[in-house]
């Protein structure tokens, strides 16, 4: 596997792996578990992802 393949497969996952955490959240938003471990978890790790993705866009590899 080539730098670019690579790259597109990592790029690929980070993208699902933020959309399914979103979807996740606004679960457990709807149920009103906020507060939960779980909630601030996936918060976290949404936060990293974003930062990730801003900086691909930084660099404008990505749009």
């Amino acid at each position: 596997m080539d730098r670019l393949e690579a790259f597109e497969k990592m790029l690929e996952s980070i993208r699902q792996q933020a959309a399914y955490e979103k979807q996740q959240m606004e679960v457990l938003k709807a149920e009103g578990k906020e507060k939960s471990a779980t909630y601030r978890q996936y918060f976290g790790n949404r936060m990293m992802l974003k930062m990730m993705l801003d900086k691909y866009r930084e660099y404008g590899l990505i749009e």
